[in-house]
This record gives structure tokens, C-alpha cells and sequence, in this order.
């Protein structure tokens, strides 16, 4: 049996395993990147629909991903950096407070904790119990919306009001806060400046959840400025930050309020909603890159885009198209498409499903319905627009 020192004198005489590799093959391992979704079997697409969450929003700028990985390097105290995150945050946009939130429904289930509790410690543990603390938040009938739901899961009950005069009669000792979604400004029979003025009139603090309403740049501020008491903002969408990242700004006491609602500190409703040195900086990074951006030379290269696919589709008989921005949402230029279906029998939906069903796959925007295909061409990589223009010329002179 051999003992330890001549296996180790044995041993030392083999060459090493490396270099019985040829230098080329060892260098294609050491760099070759792994391409994680098609391991996993995950479709990938060119985005033409937009900023939507199921389609993962944005993609973030080089500089938001350095801004992370350098993040990663480091350990630092989590509530300094979230108070100087914030402090910078709030001095850019003109607001007395900001946060960053777990986007812009984690933004409102921490504000209206706030508001619920204030710095009261006792009610913060309590919560979603409302026993002794105001229970009811105001919203317009016309406001109700999917994402309200994060308000809701502090426990409160929604007081649906109509007119100025429901709102009046229903504000009362109960109500912690005013709901206003400001997608539906134009629905409601509460405007803006009426609502943040009941608001006022009543010492009911008014929260404007604008998640989707970047760009404009000048949203940011503008609501803030009208007397919003507190307002959310996506971060992984227009400001194309981190998807998992919002914010949240307002009033000083409120902002404070909502941050003793939820992590790093424990027996919160919102110790769930995390918030980590890595989305903290990215988004502050993303913040800054946006507005610090040429509005209007990005404007411009949507309308481009949008030109470049429709003048693709002329001659394709039947066809029309159209530029369309929505009047708050997503306020960009989209292309609207619509032909006769009894000669392109076609309907957009279908058209949709093969853009999705082929290669490379290309989702449309959920706007689309029977009438019209919806793109929007402001997510598109550079060069993407002809893809897509080729695509859809493709399938509607093959029918």
C-alpha cells in the first residue's frame, strides 16, 4: 500500500488538468455567456406593446445596471441610504420628502399605511386591525381601478363618491385619505384642483397614484406642486429603472409615516415590500438619466418609428394608419392600423398572436382590439422598428 508521501511524490509529476485543454477551447469557457431564458425554455421578444408589467416594462439603461452592480459590492446601513436616496430624490423633483418603494402599488400600500398610522407605533403594529384608528378612504366611483387593491390590504373600506357634494357629506372622523387615480382625470366629475382643495378643506391628506404617467418629465413635479399631499410614480416604466422599484413622494410627515410602515423594520403590513441597496441606487440613477434626457429629440425619434412602420403598409390595399397618444397614461406616440377584414380577413387580434407566435416574436399593445393593431414603438431596441414594419407587412398581404 503506498502511504501518503508517495502518493503526494506521485501526484506532483501528473500535469495539470488545464493544460492538457487547447488555449482556445479554455478561453470559449471562460467567456462564453450563458444564455439564461433559453436554458430555461422562456420565450424572448422585441417589445412593441410597452411599458407593461406581464412584459416586464423596460429594459434599464447601462448606467442603472452599474449604478447595481456596483451596489452589490457593498454593504452599507440600509435606512442612511434610504434617507439620503430620498433626500436627493425630493430635491430634484421639488417635493418636502421621497422614498423608493416596491413599485408604484407598494408606493401606495405604504402611503396609505402612513396615513392610517403616522409615527403612532402601536397603530403600525396593529395594522391591517383598525380598531381606534380611521378605517375609510374616499375615491370617485369612476376611479375604481385594479391596482387599488393596495390600498385596501391596510384594511380600510372604499367610500365611493360621484360629485363634489358626496364627497362633502362623506368625509367625516373616519376618513384617513383621499384616493385619486390620476389616469382618470378626465372621467371623473372631481377634477384635480377640486379634489386636492376638498382635500385641503377637510384636513384629509389626497394621494395622486400617476404610476404610469412618466413621460412626460414635468409629472414628476407638477402634481406635487398642485397639492398632492402624496404621489406615486412606476420606476421600471417610463423612468426606466428597476420593475421591482417606484416612488413615493410627499409630504415630510407622511414620507416618514410610510417608512416606519415597512422594511428593514419588522412587524410592519409592509415589511414584505423590500427595498435593497441595489434598487435604492438604480433608481436614483434611472431618476437622474431621464431627467436629464432630450424630451424632445426622443420624442421625435418615436414619431420617426412610427412614420418608418406605417409607410411600410402603403400600397398594402385596404390599410390605413394613424398616429395615436393617450391623453395621460403612456402619453407617447403609438400606430394605430386598421384595414377592411372582409378583404384582409385577418382580425387584429389574430394578427397580434401570429406576430407573438413567430420569429423573432414580437408582442403588440394590449390595445389592440377588433378595430385596430395597436404598436408602440417607444420600448423597441434601435433598429427594431423595421423588424416589426416588415413583420406585419408580411402578414397582411399574405391573406
Amino acid at each position: 500500500m503506498p502511504d501518503r508521501r508517495t502518493f503526494l511524490q506521485r501526484a506532483a509529476t501528473l500535469p495539470i488538468i488545464g493544460s492538457l485543454l487547447p488555449k482556445a477551447a479554455m478561453l470559449e469557457a471562460a467567456t462564453k455567456k450563458r444564455d439564461y431564458f433559453a436554458e430555461l425554455g422562456v420565450r424572448t421578444f422585441i417589445n412593441a406593446a410597452g411599458t407593461y408589467t406581464a412584459l416586464t416594462a423596460s429594459l434599464m439603461p447601462k448606467e442603472v445596471m452599474e449604478a447595481i452592480q456596483y451596489a452589490s459590492k457593498h454593504y452599507v446601513p440600509l435606512n442612511e441610504l434610504h434617507d439620503k436616496v430620498g433626500e436627493r430624490i425630493a430635491s430634484m423633483v421639488g417635493s418636502e420628502a421621497a422614498m423608493v418603494t416596491s413599485g408604484a402599488a407598494g408606493a401606495m400600500m405604504v402611503g396609505t399605511a402612513g396615513c392610517l398610522t403616522g409615527n403612532d407605533r402601536k397603530a403600525i403594529q396593529q395594522l391591517p386591525d383598525l380598531t381606534g384608528l380611521k378605517s375609510e378612504v374616499i375615491i370617485q366611483k369612476s376611479h375604481r381601478f385594479g391596482y387599488d387593491h393596495a390600498v385596501r390590504a391596510c384594511g380600510v373600506k372604499l367610500i365611493e363618491v360621484e360629485t363634489a357634494e358626496d364627497l362633502e357629506r362623506a368625509a367625516g372622523d373616519r376618513t384617513a385619505m383621499m384616493l385619486f387615480y390620476n389616469n382618470n382625470d378626465s372621467v371623473g366629475k372631481i377634477k384635480r384642483e377640486e379634489f386636492i382643495a376638498l382635500g385641503k378643506k377637510h384636513k384629509i391628506p389626497t394621494f395622486n397614484d400617476a404610476a404610469a404617467d412618466t413621460p412626460p418629465v414635468e409629472n414628476l413635479s407638477k402634481y406635487i406642486k398642485m397639492g398632492f399631499d402624496l404621489v406615486a410614480f412606476s420606476g421600471g416604466k417610463g423612468i426606466r429603472g428597476p420593475q421591482s422599484a417606484g416612488l413615493l413622494f410627499g409630504r415630510k410627515d407622511l414620507i416618514q409615516a410610510a417608512r416606519m410602515n415597512t422594511s428593514p423594520n419588522g412587524d410592519t403590513i409592509a415589511r414584505g415590500l423590500k427595498v435593497n441597496k441595489e434598487e435604492m441606487l438604480g433608481m436614483l440613477v434611472a431618476l437622474e438619466l431621464f431627467m436629464n434626457r432630450d424630451h424632445q429629440a426622443q420624442w421625435k425619434e418615436w414619431e420617426r418609428r412610427v412614420k418608418v412602420i406605417a409607410d411600410s403598409l402603403r400600397g398594402v390595399p385596404t390599410v390605413m394608419t394613424e398616429t395615436w397618444v393617450p391623453e395621460v397614461a403612456n402619453n407617447v406616440p403609438h400606430l394605430r392600423i386598421k384595414w377592411n377584414q372582409s378583404e384582409i380577413k385577418h382580425t387584429p387580434p389574430a394578427v397580434l398572436k401570429l406576430l407573438r407566435e413567430g420569429k423573432p416574436s414580437i408582442e403588440a399593445n394590449p390595445a389592440t382590439d377588433s378595430e385596430s393593431l395597436v404598436i408602440g414603438v417607444w420600448m423597441l431596441e434601435p433598429g427594431e422598428e423595421q423588424i416589426v414594419a416588415r413583420r406585419i407587412r408580411e402578414i397582411l398581404k399574405t391573406v
